[in-house]
């Protein structure tokens, strides 16, 4: 840690993540354990990679879940791909299949790139939370986990719920901070004004 790290460290938070001394607040604030610091940065970079992993296989049809026949490169389908498809189970099912479109596909795929980016950077984790968290969300509600033969292991937490809950924590801890760009970020005067884009 640098001079202008130190600086930036220390006080307390209020819960709008500025410092009781009126600067934003930083990982150190928050989490005082070098450990645990670093397995928060673990956290974010594995979480980070699942989205851009999504992107990619989608992409590219990397043979995982997107057989290379079906990548968006070749014409692929991205989000109509499972929104048409027997994934989605449910009361929700007319829903989801309506909003099924090329357009759906894009937004999806700047959806997994752009949070898979900023989280694997460490900046922009509030956003990527929020944003995140919604598109799990909806997918959850589109796989509708809830009662027998839906194929989940869970009728609540499955793992958009825990994907859900890993990008609060990233974000409320500030995980960008270590091993990550998020201190330089938070450096920006864009960010100083706009506190949403921590």
């Amino acid at each position: 840690m640098n001079e202008s790290d130190t600086a930036l460290a220390g006080g307390s938070v209020s819960p709008s993540g500025v410092s009781h001394a009126g600067r934003l607040a930083t990982q150190l604030d928050v989490v005082r354990s070098d450990v645990a610091r670093r397995v928060l940065a673990v956290l974010r970079l594995a979480t980070g990679f699942i989205f851009v992993w999504a992107f990619l296989d989608k992409t590219f049809g990397l043979g995982y879940s997107t057989p290379a026949e079906r990548a968006w490169v070749n014409g692929g389908t991205p989000s109509q791909g499972f929104l048409l498809g027997d994934a989605v189970v449910g009361p929700l099912k007319p829903f989801f299949a309506s909003i099924a479109s090329p357009a759906s596909d894009v937004l999806f795929m700047i959806a997994m790139l752009a949070i898979g980016v900023a989280v694997t950077l460490g900046i922009g984790l509030r956003v990527s939370a929020v944003v995140g968290s919604f598109v799990l969300l909806a997918m959850w509600l589109a796989e509708w986990p809830i009662g027998m033969g839906t194929g989940s292991t869970n009728p609540i937490v499955n793992y958009h719920v825990i994907y859900a809950l890993s990008l609060t924590v990233i974000a409320v801890l500030h995980a960008g901070d270590t091993w990550g760009a998020g201190l330089p970020w938070k450096r920006l005067a864009l960010v100083r004004q706009a506190r949403w884009l921590i």
